[in-house]
């Protein structure tokens, strides 16, 4: 009878096992040369199928994820692109199976595009060559191995060349196509044609959105992706012998809902394989029937499904006892309880499951309230207590009883209990501030709204008597305030900040005097520490009043009643103190029980990190707590006023003893089961309504955002890996056609990461050694010490000879920061050794001879009449640049060239704006300027002390704008309100049309997803600026190659235009 079960329990474990692999997503197949065999993506490794269907065979078994198969003409090996080494290098292998090999050793993403029937394998990778232009480099190295190559003069994606050799497809565009297939604007991807031998290129007749992965078939037949019907289907067109288009594009598959995401075609033209939904078909190029490829995987998964994990890190949220007792905290969306003692790790789990619980919070020194999705799949309010009468500690009991208090549909968040626990507020939905009575069974009755608008409450605190609440608040000015309200909702809230800059965490005094909080309202423009009187008496004493009332209170026995608080609310914010004055951003504001002390965090002006400060209320006795940089978080004081609790670096736990002056830490071992197939689903499910309630249109550009769920949830459940199940939500986010979207998912793969030393100039391979190129200004191969010339030729790396079989980059490879003997044969054949040290970027450098560039250019074209600034990004590391540059560019000079092309965004307009749009109310002589001031006076209409009075020195001369399809987010902002206040003409491309202000949030397993929350429009247009682009006043398109010509249409039309600008108005 035994021997039956068994028996049955494994048939049925087999018929479990068959029924998980009916769901599974198989990602990025490609074909051998006569179309019997399918490589494809599973699990991060490579396997291959007959294209029939069938048991997949598994070819690769490592932690790191590899993806992109891509058979040889002959279909011997498959090249794939694998993250073995911290980033997507290339390896081959035999196609039947065996031992990879590394062909690509830079630490640079190198993207597998396609093989050639001359055996070169093209990919596309950012090198040397390229500076801030978002499109890649081309490149190929031989499957037998070497040191790649570039091929090509222009920036592009997906290279294939022809099977002749004789042209080269690429695609041009900033757009991620995949995500994106609806985007119709300047960053679309179009295809492009090289002629090898002629060195010309051509824009293919396509469509006016994204057409994608061009690759050849047979017969000079092009098969490529096109969105132009709003999903992605299968196209061909025909070229003659020349790569002139005979036959305008065709479409091959015709699909409506589901788009085809990659395909790859056989070596002899007559089967393409291609993958849509989680499967991969099989096309016939000869009759365009589609075929499904079933495949069974029999094989053991990569990773374990679930993992028993200790955690000694990682807290995420924590809340305190009120007796002192206990601690509450949160990892990777569990509950834990652990006694507040240094030697004891011990935690109690009371969660136990897959859902996210959250935002602990005591409510007596028995009973433990949170947040939880568990239930309708939005947070309610639980309540957690001991199930055992005889046993009411939560740390210390066997039972633990989970309690559901609210079921209204909305999520409940931001849960604060009043210091008596009789209370609760809270804010439901977007912005409804509630205050509820709580027994100590968990019933919530007598509720009230305090407010309800379109932003939450922040920063919810109880005065000490429970009477009143403080909170921030939000306004449609982006202005944050700080507010007061009596809890029974008996008056309305009162704003006692008052101010145009951001006010945040309110907190209470203990003895009921004082409202503190921090605020941005200094000229230093960094946040410090304020707090306002309650009561105007308090006020209006002195620094001797305040003598004697101490004398006074030295004298009375001290009392733990709590002292009533009144507030005087007239007039209330302009009883304002401010109390830090220190260089860095104060946060984590408290205040001692007797309203005497502040403790707060800084920056730390010995060592990196903050610590805690404390100082007395009238600005005295500054006093570091913690040292070392250690970084406090989530600083809360205890009830008793004894301690202050925090969260350093990492997640860990301490307390600090505002007696002794000391810190301890407190460690705790927490255990928790992850099941990831059913956290991947809590991810999804958390990540889809984060979009769902927060994006900032509300009808997702017209897209059903639930329907969309319904089609991508298997797809993101499923994924075999943390990165597939990233890029299957990403294609779900981009549905909606919009910007400053995606998610990041943590890997679990751990793998090794190199870091290539770079000399700073352009290599190529050659008999004998490498070819240096094109060398960068101020990088290690341009110091004196160090110098290399172009055409030298390095043979060795610190005596180890360079054949045509080795990669260069290997021998870099660990030398960052290090010295590096290289031999060096020059140009005339004489050989000599130089030693460098290398350097792990050259970003910066190819930005500034970039800039340099134009400069001279503009400087040439103007014939020295006008100046060139460019604006690298709209942060304040690149505004400050920029106030100095529009200065140094701009002496002497008639006129201003700004660019903002290749701007990647930031949130600095309204600061370039300032210098860019003034108004000039007067001007001013100096004595000694004129000898006679009536007579003079016309001479000087120009001249005002700009060095002094301005907030940001303006530029009050012509200037003209350069944006481009590269000009992303700020930089757009700055382009439309330049054109819009009518400052001077815009010169260029449209600009991307992605302006979308965004935010992120963090997710239950380390992932995060960005948020778009505030739509931005022209006010002299009422344009989104949103998929609604700044357009040129003059458009010019630069050509393909121009960065290795070294010319500048967009550049040239803009010095043009200017210098008739500025010979108008004289």
């Amino acid at each position: 009878m035994q021997l039956k079960l068994n028996f049955l329990s494994f048939g049925l474990l087999l018929a479990t096992t068959l029924c998980a692999q009916e769901k599974l997503l198989l990602r990025t197949p490609a074909i051998n040369n006569d179309g019997s065999l399918v490589a494809f993506s599973y699990q991060g490794d490579i396997w291959t199928v007959s294209s029939k269907g069938g048991n997949a065979q598994r070819l690769t078994i490592h932690e790191a994820h590899e993806t992109k198969p891509l058979f040889s003409p002959d279909g011997k090996q498959i090249a794939f692109t694998g993250a073995r080494f911290g980033n997507n290098d290339i390896f081959v292998m035999p196609s039947t199976g065996g031992m990879p090999t590394r062909l690509t050793f830079r630490s640079t993403a190198d993207n597998l595009s396609s093989w050639t029937i001359q055996d070169q394998i093209v990919f596309s990778s950012n090198r040397e060559f390229k500076s801030l232009e978002r499109p890649s480099e081309v490149y190929a190295i031989s499957p037998k191995g070497g040191t790649e190559s570039r091929v090509l003069d222009a920036l592009g994606h997906d290279p294939a060349f022809s099977p002749d050799g004789k042209f080269l497809l690429f695609v041009r565009g900033d757009i991620n196509p995949v995500a994106r297939e609806d985007y119709k604007g300047s960053s679309d991807r179009d295809i492009y044609l090289y002629d090898v031998t002629q060195k010309t290129y051509q824009l293919l007749p396509c469509f006016e959105t994204n057409d994608i992965l061009p690759q050849w078939g047979s017969n000079n037949e092009v098969y490529y992706l096109s969105s132009i019907d709003g999903t992605y289907n299968l196209y061909q067109m025909k070229l003659d012998a020349k790569g002139k288009v005979t036959q305008q594009p065709k479409k091959i598959t015709n699909y409506k809902d589901e788009a085809i995401r990659s395909f790859n075609i056989s070596a002899d033209g007559r089967s393409i394989v291609f993958e849509k939904d989680m499967n991969i078909y099989l096309l016939n190029t000869a009759t365009n029937a589609v075929n499904k490829i079933n495949v069974e995987i029999r094989a053991d998964d990569r990773m374990d499904a679930y993992e028993n994990k200790s955690f000694n890190s990682g807290a995420e949220e924590y809340a305190v006892s009120p007796n002192g007792n206990l601690m509450a905290f949160s990892i990777r969306g569990e509950i834990f309880i652990k006694e507040i003692k240094k030697d004891n790790t011990r935690s109690v789990n009371v969660s136990k499951h897959s859902f996210r619980d959250i935002n602990p919070v005591f409510l007596n020194d028995s009973t433990l309230l949170f947040t939880s999705d568990r239930s309708n799949g939005n947070f309610d309010i639980y309540m957690v207590r001991s199930a055992d009468t005889t046993q009411i500690d939560l740390f210390k009991t066997m039972k633990h009883e989970v309690i559901q208090l609210t079921k209204t549909g909305e999520d409940e968040t931001s849960v604060t209990v009043s210091n008596k626990g009789n209370k609760l507020a809270y804010v439901r939905g977007k912005g409804t501030f509630v205050v509820a009575d709580i027994s100590p069974a968990g019933l919530l009755s007598n509720e009230k709204i305090l407010s309800d608008t379109w932003d939450a409450p922040g920063g919810i605190a109880w005065s000490p008597d429970d009477q009143w609440l403080a909170y921030s608040l939000n306004d449609l000015y982006a202005n944050e305030e700080i507010y007061v309200q009596p809890a029974d909702n008996s008056k309305k809230a009162v704003n006692v900040s008052m101010h145009p800059r951001p006010d945040y965490g309110p907190v209470w005094s203990g003895d009921g005097t004082k409202l503190g909080f921090t605020s941005r309202r200094s000229t230093s423009k960094v946040t410090e520490a304020y707090f306002v009187w309650l009561k105007k008496v308090d006020w209006e004493k002195d620094a001797d009043d305040w003598k004697e009332d101490v004398k006074q209170d030295s004298t009375k026995s001290k009392k733990n009643a709590v002292v009533p608080v009144n507030i005087d609310l007239e007039g209330i914010h302009r009883r304002l103190v401010q109390v830090t004055n220190v260089p860095g951003n104060v946060g984590n504001l408290n205040i001692s029980k007797d309203g005497e002390t502040f403790y707060f965090t800084t920056n730390n002006s010995d060592v990196e990190g903050n610590d805690l400060y404390s100082i007395k209320w009238d600005g005295k006795s500054l006093k570091e707590l913690t040292k070392g940089g250690t970084n406090p978080g989530n600083v809360t004081m205890d009830a008793q006023g004894k301690f202050l609790f925090y969260s350093g670096r990492g997640g860990n736990l301490s307390k600090f003893d505002l007696k002794s002056n000391t810190s301890e830490s407190l460690p705790f071992n927490a255990r928790l089961k992850i099941d990831y197939v059913e956290e991947r689903t809590q991810v999804f499910e958390e990540a889809w309504r984060t979009i769902r309630d927060g994006y900032y249109d509300p009808n997702f550009h017209g897209y059903d955002w639930g329907k969309l769920h319904d089609k991508y949830k298997d797809r993101c459940v499923y994924a075999s890996t943390s990165e597939d199940f990233a890029e299957m939500f990403n294609l779900l986010l981009g549905e909606i056609n919009s910007s400053h979207m995606g998610l990041n998912a943590p890997s679990r793969n751990e793998t090794q990461r190199e870091t290539t030393g770079l000399l700073g100039a352009e290599v190529v391979p050659v008999n004998g050694g490498i070819k240096v190129g094109h060398i960068i200004p101020e990088t290690p191969a341009d110091k004196e010490k160090s110098k290399l010339i172009e055409g030298d030729v390095i043979t060795a790396v610190n005596g180890e000879m360079i054949t045509s079989d080795d990669n260069f980059f290997e021998f870099l490879n660990g030398t960052v920061n290090e010295k590096v003997l290289l031999t060096v044969k020059s140009p005339d054949g004489k050989e000599r050794e130089v030693v460098m040290r290398m350097v792990s970027s050259v970003t910066d450098q190819l930005y500034q001879e970039w800039v340099d560039t134009r400069a001279k250019m503009v400087e040439e074209f103007s014939k020295g009449k006008l100046g060139y600034v460019h604006i690298r990004g709209m942060n304040f590391e690149s505004f400050e640049v920029v106030e100095r540059a529009f200065t140094e560019a701009g002496f002497g000079k008639d006129g201003l060239v700004i660019d903002v092309r290749y701007n990647g965004g930031g949130s600095t307009t309204d600061y370039l704006m300032a210098i860019l749009d003034y108004k000039q109310h007067a001007y001013a002589i100096p004595r000694g300027a004129s000898e006679n001031l009536e007579r003079d006076k016309l001479k000087f209409r120009e001249y005002y002390p700009l060095g002094e009075r301005p907030v940001y020195a303006p530029w009050i001369k012509p200037s003209i704008v350069l944006c481009n399809e590269g000009s992303y987010s700020n930089a757009e902002v700055f382009s439309h309100a330049y054109q819009s206040l009518k400052i001077g003409k815009l010169v260029g491309v449209p600009t991307n049309g992605s302006v979308i202000s965004t935010g992120a949030k963090s997710l239950m397993d380390g992932s995060t997803v960005r948020l778009p929350l505030r739509g931005w429009f022209t006010k002299t247009t009422n344009k989104n600026q949103e998929l609604g682009p700044a357009i040129p006043d003059i458009i010019v398109e630069n050509e393909v190659n121009w960065l290795a010509k070294g010319t500048d249409e967009q550049l040239k039309v803009a010095v043009n235009a200017l210098l008739e600008e500025v010979k108008s108005r004289k």
